[in-house]
């Protein structure tokens, strides 16, 4: 029995201790990874009306939080509310919602960052210094804080953090809040990065959704400079009168931990101005510009950089962080542009998919198809006052160059028959190439070449395909007249080759007869050489001699001469001396005569002798053959006619055999 009341006795002393240390004195250990919210039962200052947190001792929240350590709290007038300090991971983003606060202005959608408030630690400072309730444009990044959970509520993508369980409609409206951020990716900061080799062809477009709102014309925010730190700051932002809406400054690559309440962020690629292209920039945002394309250009206005408007400075091959909100680059291609008028061809550009071949008439009413192709070049300076003019490219071929064309050459077709369509094709191009530039240069345009096709007919329509099958005939009887004379020259030409072939085969000898002839000729030469040396001395001689001759002959003529005048006085002595010119003449005839026989080798006594003797045939043995002869010569030299001699004896025949030998 005493065991029991002495058991008794201690309980109740452990009890009273208990009560005594716990909840009178109210002794309370928190750990060093723990806060408590201290919330006050009752107060002799009254309860809170219109507040959550009791600044001046009232009932109801504190808005100290205690740390680690042992507090003494009353259990008697506090509660405390212990959980875990709020923990951000590196690289996550957490957002805030003030319950107590001064009420949001009617331009506000979260309340202002206050400095004071220390990151949200420091509930006395937030709510003195102009705190507002609701979402906060403040955020948390990674760290350790020690808030308290009953002033603000902290939203992580997993959780909603607390003090307390909030009413239905609240937790509610945290839930909605939290799934917003987690649609818009916000608890993670914005990355301008991407992935693969076209990475750093993002940017992003920002929204604001705080703020003034744009002023009344603008579709797009201004730009304010760059404190703002690319509106991670929104105090700064603000404060530099940035509006809410569609903001003409762009992110570009980097790290950014913008409060995605505040702004979002959409990602979109940058402008990329292609080699070969320039971009010509029709700005949306800007002020009314001056018009830079002067007094004479009446189809529209350039303005300058920072207006509404086509800018007169397009933009070069390059990467271009441009917002697309803010305006719209249209490429225009800087290199040769190839348009064709045929249905089943389509450039590269694709600017012609809607051009089909121009159906003309000819002059001898055939009804053809005409494929085309233009070629054309628009300078770089020049493309804003193309698309100043024409809106983009496509409208320029669709609605100005298609009409020109297909006019131009439906009028020329009416001038020309089919045939002559197709075979003066050439002169036809370079007339329409000279006629159609100044016409494309008014469009600010530079026509470079201009190919025309062959005439197609309908499909069921024979007679053009019949006129080309004549053509192709006639052309091939061309050809083959070609070939012909071809084939001959080459068979001349073979002929020339085999002489050239014999004439090389007997080259060497050539070459040695030709060597051998030039020997001869340089021989003949020197014989020539010496013959004239030769002859030359020959006439020297000659000449030596004929001198010679003459003397010698002029002194043998001269004796000569003197010997005949000798013998003439000596035959003049004689003749008178024989009695006459007549008995000398038979001397001098009888001394000549003895001196050629007695030289002469020859018979003396022919074979047959003519007897002059008598008619009988009688010889005289008185008579001889010298007698005889001798009788001859001097009757002729004494002029006498033998054949009118009236006493002319018979011709009596002497053989050999009657004549004596002398």
């Amino acid at each position: 029995m005493d065991y029991i009341i002495l058991a008794a006795v201690i309980m109740a002393a452990l009890l009273g201790l208990y009560l005594l240390i716990f909840v009178i004195l109210g002794l309370r250990v928190i750990s060093s990874d723990q806060v408590a919210v201290v919330e006050k039962w009752w107060s002799f200052r009254g309860s809170l009306k219109d507040s959550i947190i009791a600044l001046n001792g009232e009932a109801g929240y504190g808005p100290n939080v205690l740390r680690g350590g042992i507090h003494f709290k009353t259990a008697l007038m506090y509660k405390l509310h212990r959980y875990p300090l709020i923990t951000i991971p590196q690289g996550q983003i957490a957002y805030i919602f003030a319950r107590d606060g001064a009420p949001l202005a009617p331009t506000q959608t979260l309340g202002k960052v206050v400095p004071e408030a220390n990151n949200f630690q420091d509930v006395t400072g937030f709510l003195k210094n102009g705190g507002q309730r609701g979402p906060q444009r403040g955020i948390l990044r990674e760290g350790t804080y020690a808030i308290n959970l009953a002033q603000f509520i902290v939203i992580t993508p997993t959780d909603i953090k607390a003090a307390f369980n909030s009413s239905k409609n609240e937790r509610m409206e945290l839930v909605t809040m939290q799934k917003t951020l987690l649609d818009r990716n916000a608890f993670s900061p914005v990355i301008i990065m991407g992935q693969g080799p076209e990475a750093s062809d993002v940017m992003g477009i920002v929204t604001v959704h705080d703020g003034l709102s744009l002023q009344d014309g603008e579709i797009i925010a201004p730009y304010v400079g760059e404190e703002h730190a690319s509106f991670q700051d929104p105090e700064k932002f603000l404060g530099l009168n940035g509006r809410r809406g569609k903001q003409i400054q762009v992110l570009t690559d980097g790290t950014y931990y913008i409060n995605r309440l505040f702004a979002t962020v959409e990602f979109r690629p940058k402008t990329v101005v292609p080699i070969g292209f320039v971009g010509v920039v029709v700005s949306f945002f800007g002020k009314e510009g001056v018009d830079t394309t002067g007094s004479d250009y009446k189809h529209g206005e350039l303005v300058g950089q920072g207006c509404k408007g086509v800018l007169e400075k397009p933009l070069m091959p390059g990467k271009y962080a441009f917002n697309t909100d803010a305006g719209r680059v249209v490429l225009v291609p800087t290199t040769n542009i190839i348009l064709k008028w045929n249905k089943g061809e389509i450039g590269s550009h694709k600017y012609d998919e809607n051009l089909t071949e121009v159906d003309i008439i000819t002059k001898d009413a055939f009804e053809p198809s005409l494929p085309l192709s233009v070629v054309m070049h628009i300078d770089y300076k020049q493309a804003p006052w193309v698309i100043q003019r024409f809106g983009d490219i496509s409208m320029l071929v669709n609605q100005s160059l298609d009409p020109l064309v297909s006019a131009y050459f439906k009028d020329v077709a009416q001038t020309k028959t089919l045939i002559e369509l197709i075979q003066e094709r050439s002169e036809i191009r370079e007339r329409a190439l000279g006629e159609m530039k100044d016409k494309f240069q008014k469009y600010n345009l530079q026509l470079e070449e201009v190919l025309i096709g062959t005439p197609k007919s309908p499909v069921e329509d024979v007679q053009i395909e019949n006129i080309l099958t004549q053509l192709r005939e006639r052309q091939i009887a061309e050809e083959k007249k070609v070939t012909y004379q071809k084939q001959q020259s080459a068979a001349e030409s073979e002929k020339s080759l085999r002489e050239a072939q014999a004439v090389a085969e007997q080259q060497s000898f050539l070459t040695k007869s030709k060597i051998q002839i030039d020997i001869e000729r340089n021989s003949g030469a020197a014989l020539a050489s010496k013959a004239e040396q030769e002859a030359n001395q020959i006439v020297a001689l000659a000449k030596a001699n004929s001198s010679r001759i003459t003397l010698e002959g002029e002194a043998e003529a001269s004796k000569e001469s003197n010997v005949g005048l000798a013998k003439a006085r000596a035959i003049d002595a004689q003749v008178k001396a024989y009695g006459g010119a007549e008995f000398r003449v038979i001397q001098e005839i009888t001394d000549k005569l003895s001196d050629a026989i007695k030289n002469a080798k020859v018979d003396i006594v022919p074979k047959t002798v003519v007897n002059m003797g008598a008619s009988d045939g009688t010889s005289n043995n008185s008579s001889t053959v010298m007698d005889t002869l001798l009788k001859f010569i001097t009757m002729e030299k004494l002029g006498v006619n033998l054949d009118n001699s009236a006493n002319k004896p018979e011709a009596n025949v002497v053989t050999e055999d009657s004549v004596k030998p002398m």
